[in-house]
């Protein structure tokens, strides 16, 4: 080994042992970002004989005080109906949280979503895939975790849209 590096490796290892003792030294008291980061998200399964519909949709939020919150989500959503047609929607959502009182919450959620459906040939159906944004305003009423209210999609289109109807309930968990 040279004297080029031997002194390299010493000053590889100076400063390993700074950012250890630096890293080591801060002050306990003081919050780290996942400290303040809460997961959730919810999880659907609806079957029949010939129906299958499965979402998962993962959500995490960071929790600014105990007021308000600002996060993210995914959706992924697979449903198939036997012989007529499958359907997958991906896509993803912002959301923000804000607690007027402990027990009443109220949200915004901006959702934008893939959707692709594929019809049986038979049927003289196209085949779609094209963007759907969603805008949710809801309210809730909220114990420990757990949320349950109902949202409203201000930007709602009956043709376009993945959902029955406007208006949905919902139950939000995050830990």
């Amino acid at each position: 080994m040279n004297r080029r590096q031997i002194h390299f490796r010493k000053f590889i290892l100076l400063l390993c042992l700074g950012i250890f003792s630096t890293l080591s030294a801060q002050d306990q008291d003081e919050p780290r970002f996942l400290d303040n980061v809460r997961f959730g998200g919810g999880l659907g399964f609806s079957f029949g004989s010939d129906f299958f519909s499965g979402t998962l949709a993962p959500s995490a939020i960071y929790q600014f005080n105990n007021q308000f919150s600002l996060g993210v989500g995914l959706n992924g959503t697979y449903s198939s109906l036997k012989n007529e047609y499958t359907s997958t929607v991906l896509g993803g959502s912002i959301l923000s949280l804000y607690n007027v009182i402990p027990e009443i919450q109220i949200s915004a959620e901006f959702e934008q979503l893939n959707v692709s459906r594929n019809y049986d040939d038979r049927l003289g159906f196209e085949n779609d895939n094209y963007w759907y944004p969603a805008l949710f305003m809801g309210a809730g009423y909220t114990s420990n975790n757990v949320t349950l209210g109902i949202r409203y999609d201000v930007l709602y289109d009956d043709q376009r849209s993945i959902y029955a109807n406007a208006w949905a309930p919902f139950v939000r968990v995050f830990f």
